[in-house]
């Protein structure tokens, strides 16, 4: 059976303190929405549906940037969840499947649970609803269950007995129905409650009247973290590294010392990798198998191949591709470039626009002037090439195989297969020059002295 999505991304977040959307602000280097719309397509959703409000062109664009299948309706008025829901009825109109409604700020609801709510679901039941079992239930509605385990009630904690709010059962937000029977069910929805709201919730006492089963599923409470606040974001980024740490080490990784390790939310590590201390991950990294990540270092938009060293002190920037067995020393910036097989860029250089061929060796200081003020420009480097320390590349320029630049040379023309390019103007010495000036400099600061 189909299922579709419902992400509901239209609050301001005041909490925030933020011009920015709430469902915006980042964790593990992606804004809260996309992971809810990774979790949607952890569960293959035909359609995703996201309801907007509060900077609603900026959400639109994220969501568009990241799936561009993606569905909006948008929410001019904040009248509750319920109401929320209901302007994804167009969206969804011709749609035939169930229906899961996730939240925008609750990011780290798993695949495998929706997975398992859509299994309760497809056992007969009208509604099934996701809960948690609270260490601390404080203000959240809570989960009224009967004694063969079927969900009777969902009750606001505001509208709770003094008896329901010593139940620990509590509700996440996250609702899985018949796409016919959600619309159908919210279209009875009242708001006449202590907070004058039209609650998703309230579909499941409208489901029971008209004669239909009701159920509840448990995931860990971590799964239902929701974010309102800066102080929760920081929370919930320690929670996500956390997770993401253990997992790539039961995946075969060594973190050297993991909680100083950043992952991003996409990163992927490959088996016998070595991670040391202080290395930061920024999106869309692929690390493959038995590569090593030395310490203090940041990578983002890059593919490191396997047997390859990275660092210490190294940047791989978007567009930095490191085959097999290559070597990226310390304070090296590898941007927009293929470093090839083997080859070496082992100190204190740039590298950006740039084919690098395989066994190369670039000498401390390389820098690949590939900027012109308006355009980049590449430079190529053939195979088995030595580049001199303090060579600089003026792109567009080749260096062919097994060819040479001598140290501290300006390379502003292509360098032959096996050719030795020499570009640095010719030292003159000049006999006790030194001595005469050191002297004549140091009388002039005496003089001064004496003023």
């Amino acid at each position: 059976m189909s299922v579709a999505v419902i992400i509901l991304a239209a609050g301001m977040g005041s909490r925030m303190k933020s011009d920015k959307p709430k469902v915006l602000h980042q964790i593990a280097g992606a804004p809260m929405l996309v992971h809810a719309m990774r979790t949607a397509e952890g569960i293959s959703a035909e359609k995703t549906v996201i309801v907007t409000g509060h900077g609603a062109q900026d959400v639109e664009d994220v969501a568009t940037a990241y799936n561009d299948t993606a569905k909006f309706a948008h929410q001019s008025a904040q009248e509750g969840t319920s109401h929320a829901v209901q302007q994804a009825a167009i969206a969804l109109q011709n749609f035939s499947g169930d229906v899961i409604v996730l939240y925008g700020d609750t990011p780290f609801v798993q695949p495998e649970t929706l997975q398992s709510m859509l299994d309760k679901k497809r056992e007969g039941h009208g509604v099934v609803v996701l809960g948690f079992h609270a260490a601390d239930p404080a203000r959240y509605g809570r989960l009224v269950t009967s004694d063969n385990g079927l969900l009777e009630a969902i009750v606001e904690y505001k509208d709770a007995t003094k008896e329901q709010r010593k139940i620990d059962f509590c509700n996440s937000g996250v609702v899985c129905v018949d796409a016919k029977l959600l619309f159908s069910l919210l279209g009875d929805v009242t708001n006449d409650n202590a907070s004058a709201e039209y609650y998703l919730t309230d579909i499941v006492g409208l489901a029971r009247s008209r004669g239909l089963t009701c159920a509840a599923i448990a995931c860990a409470e971590a799964e239902t973290m929701g974010v309102n606040s800066r102080a929760d974001l920081a929370v919930a980024e320690v929670a996500f590294q956390t997770r993401a740490r253990n997992l790539a080490m039961d995946n075969g990784t060594t973190l050297i010392a993991a909680e100083t390790v950043w992952l991003a939310y996409d990163t992927i590590i490959g088996r016998d990798v070595i991670i040391e201390p202080n290395v930061v991950f920024g999106p869309d990294v692929t690390i493959e198998n038995n590569a090593t990540i030395r310490a203090f270092s940041h990578l983002e938009g890059c593919h490191v191949s396997q047997d390859a060293i990275v660092g210490p002190y190294a940047r791989l920037r978007p567009g930095a591709e490191l085959a097999n067995g290559a070597k990226v020393g310390n304070f090296v910036e590898i941007k927009a470039a293929q470093i090839g097989e083997g080859a070496k860029v082992n100190h204190l250089s740039y590298i950006g626009d740039t084919n690098v061929g395989s066994e190369a060796n670039i000498g401390a200081g390389t820098i690949t002037c590939n900027y012109d003020g308006v355009f980049k420009h590449k430079t190529e480097i053939g195979k088995r090439a030595f580049i001199g320390s303090n060579t600089m590349l003026i792109a567009p320029v080749s260096v062919g195989d097994d060819a040479m630049t001598a140290s501290g040379s300006v390379v502003t023309a292509d360098v032959p297969d096996g050719a030795l390019a020499l570009g640095r103007a010719r030292q003159e010495n000049k006999p006790g020059f030194a001595l005469r000036l050191m002297n004549k400099l140091r009388a002039a600061k005496a003089a001064a002295n004496k003023d």
